[in-house]
């Protein structure tokens, strides 16, 4: 090869790299392992790993996955088909993403949805950048974005719309009920708006007047951005029924679809709208129709080419579908069915109540919220949570999310979660661990 392209060494090959930002040498890196050693190495660190009680939410789930989701999904026909450009030869592809589609739309109660995105962030970012192309009535590029709203989200929107010149607006809230403030809404009439986010349930598990916000955004002719939940959708109203007219917009995280925690991925985005806002979705869309036979067939639809050729005139350059994570999600969805998903919902909710409940039995921990609420609830603890949380995980628990650092406000504050998959047994553990915990840093700061 080096003959061939005419260079003496490999080395000359990355010559353009400054020498001073090059390692002479890799020397924690192990010499080469057979397939049979590199798997004796890989389960051996596998048993290291332990198998804690999860509580912690925050955006991913802890979910039950059904087996016969990844073992139909990692089948060759689904594990390696990925662009489905070529329609003739990807059919099987193609009606797959039909049917998320479909199914996507159903449970938002909204006309329309695309191929999945990147994750719920992004998904987002790119609710955001839709509503500022779509809304024509109001033609101004500041978006409200409650505080109670993902953290992590806000950050990644900001990070995606800031250099595009779009101005995201926090809107403070409620304090006693973790909710958008209508008060803080009020102060924000005086400047036209493109779109105000309403998420459901909100990072700290409250559940928004979604009616009420949509109604509101959409007198000031701004368009409303449904951030849901999908189990959550199973119980709850879904955003095309929002208000008199229904949300325009929807997106969300689509990990509680049978996809496992992962370490923190890969998971997808979802993203759905209504018929007047369907040419500003970004990415896939796929259609069905009929061939000059009459048999069904599905086709990418709605594809500008300005998507993959005149970049500069695309409504995004998505270039990751998470058409893996999307399978899994559509084989989930069919074999929970409407039903099964709406049992997810309810027993994931029964067992918050439930660890709710015990957990704030304890002396010294409280809830810091009013009002219903789903998956997440913060409670207030007695010392601060990056004391408790290592204490908990020696005890086998992952105790939830340490909210110091989003509501410092709060003082020592733990956002604590339950799915359909914790036990009652589990709870007690969490209960038992916390009030020992707790009960020992009292002995601490007496002694």
């Amino acid at each position: 090869m080096l003959d061939a392209i005419g260079v003496e060494r490999l080395e000359d090959l990355f010559d353009e790299i400054p020498a001073s930002l090059r390692q002479a040498s890799i020397e924690a890196v192990p010499s080469g392992m057979s397939e049979m050693e590199v798997a004796q190495l890989m389960r051996r660190r596998a048993a290291r790993d332990e198998q804690p009680a999860c509580f912690l939410g925050a955006g991913a789930y802890d979910h039950h996955v059904p087996a016969a989701v990844w073992e139909i999904t990692t089948r060759g026909e689904y594990y390696t088909a990925y662009t489905p450009y070529q329609a003739e030869a990807s059919q099987g592809t193609l009606q797959l993403l039909y049917e998320f589609q479909t199914m996507m739309s159903e449970l938002t109660g909204l006309y329309a949805a695309n191929a999945s995105l990147y994750d719920g962030a992004t998904a987002l970012a790119e609710a955001v950048l839709m509503a500022v192309r779509g809304n024509r009535k109001a033609k101004s590029k500041r978006v409200l974005m409650p505080r109670s709203v993902h953290p992590s989200y806000r950050r990644v929107v900001e990070t995606i719309v800031a250099n595009q010149g779009i101005e995201l607006v926090e809107v403070p809230l409620a304090d006693s009920v973790g909710r958008v403030d209508p008060e803080a809404l009020a102060q924000q009439e005086a400047e036209p708006f493109a779109a105000l986010v309403i998420p459901q349930p909100n990072f700290l598990g409250a559940l928004e007047e979604v009616d009420r916000l949509t109604d509101w955004a959409h007198e000031r002719n701004a368009l409303a951005i449904g951030l849901c939940n999908p189990v959550a959708l199973a119980l709850l109203a879904p955003p095309g029924e929002w208000g008199s007219a229904g949300a325009d917009i929807a997106c969300g995280e689509g990990q509680p679809l049978g996809i496992p925690l992962s370490s923190g991925g890969p998971y997808f985005g979802f993203l759905t709208t209504r018929k007047d806002y369907v040419r500003q979705l970004p990415g896939r869309i796929v259609g069905r129709t009929v061939d000059v036979d009459g048999r069904t067939g599905y086709t990418l639809t709605l594809q500008a080419r300005e998507q993959h050729i005149r970049r500069s005139k695309a409504t995004s350059n998505i270039c990751t579908n998470q058409g893996l994570m999307v399978t899994a999600a559509t084989i989930h969805l069919a074999l929970l069915g409407a039903e099964g998903l709406a049992r997810v919902a309810a027993v994931s909710h029964e067992r918050t109540r439930e660890l709710v409940q015990k957990l704030t039995a304890i002396e010294g921990v409280e809830r810091l919220l009013d009002g219903p609420f789903f998956h997440e609830v913060p409670l207030r603890l007695p010392v601060p949570a990056q004391q408790v949380l290592p204490a908990l995980a020696e005890r086998g628990v992952l105790g939830g999310l340490d909210l110091s650092e989003a509501f410092p406000e709060w003082g020592p504050a733990l956002l604590v979660c339950a799915t359909e998959t914790r036990t009652s047994e589990e709870i007690d553990q969490f209960a038992t661990a916390l009030a020992e915990i707790l009960e020992e840093a009292g002995q601490t700061a007496r002694a």
